[in-house]
């Protein structure tokens, strides 16, 4: 049914390709809505249905997503939407161990992969940890190489990931529908001390991800 057609092209009307396939409409409507679930189709609401962007599979580990998108051979890329400096406070504050009136920096960059966006992701790190920061350090590179550059090494991380669906704000940066499905991670990384180095919140499409898990049963 998809063989000659590309990521986000149409499919032909129902009628159309059940009389090429020699289908009944009903069999047909089963055929699709088994390869939506499959998520090799999407259908757009008053448009039609299209083959769907392949979805990446993201290993849970402690990799930058540049380093992530390298190892799947996908050139990755970025853009800095915003790139300030402010108080923690108290949300912040707890996140990184930091007093509430602490220095942070509050970046939010655009996650590409091969030219199309992946997520949108706000990364929190103390002022103190890279005073010399600046907007353009963080356009194109991996955050996690500017920390070894810097001599700081991360031990350790935890995570949560929950799903979620885009804001208007989200949708308008990533170019989705409002209201798409998405993984939302959260991540804190710290330093051999266990000191808090980054807190980052992340918005990721669920149609162009899917999460692998590495499973071992427990030693006995």
């Amino acid at each position: 049914m998809l063989d000659g057609l590309d990521a986000g092209d149409v499919l032909p009307s129902e009628r159309r390709l059940a009389a090429e396939l020699g289908v009944s409409r009903p069999t047909l409507r089963q055929a699709i809505d088994g390869l939506v679930a499959d998520g090799l189709l999407e259908r757009r609401h008053g448009s039609g249905t299209y083959v769907a962007e392949p979805r990446i599979a993201v290993s849970l580990t402690m990799t930058s997503f540049t380093e992530d998108m390298i190892r799947r051979g996908m050139k990755p890329g970025g853009r800095v939407l915003s790139f300030r400096t402010e108080t923690a406070g108290a949300r912040i504050g707890r996140r990184l161990a930091l007093p509430p009136e602490e220095e942070v920096f509050t970046i939010r960059r655009l996650r590409l992969a091969d030219g199309a966006s992946m997520a949108i992701e706000t990364l929190y790190l103390p002022r103190a940890l890279l005073p010399g920061l600046r907007r353009h350090d963080l356009e194109g590179q991996s955050f996690y190489d500017l920390l070894r550059s810097g001599g700081i090494v991360i031990a350790s991380g935890t995570e949560t990931i929950e799903p979620t669906v885009t804001t208007a704000e989200e949708a308008a940066e990533l170019g989705v529908p409002v209201h798409t499905p998405a993984f939302l991670f959260e991540r804190v990384t710290r330093d051999a001390g266990g000191r808090p180095l980054e807190y980052v919140r992340s918005v990721y499409r669920g149609d162009r991800y899917r999460l692998e898990l590495d499973l071992r049963p427990p030693a006995h």
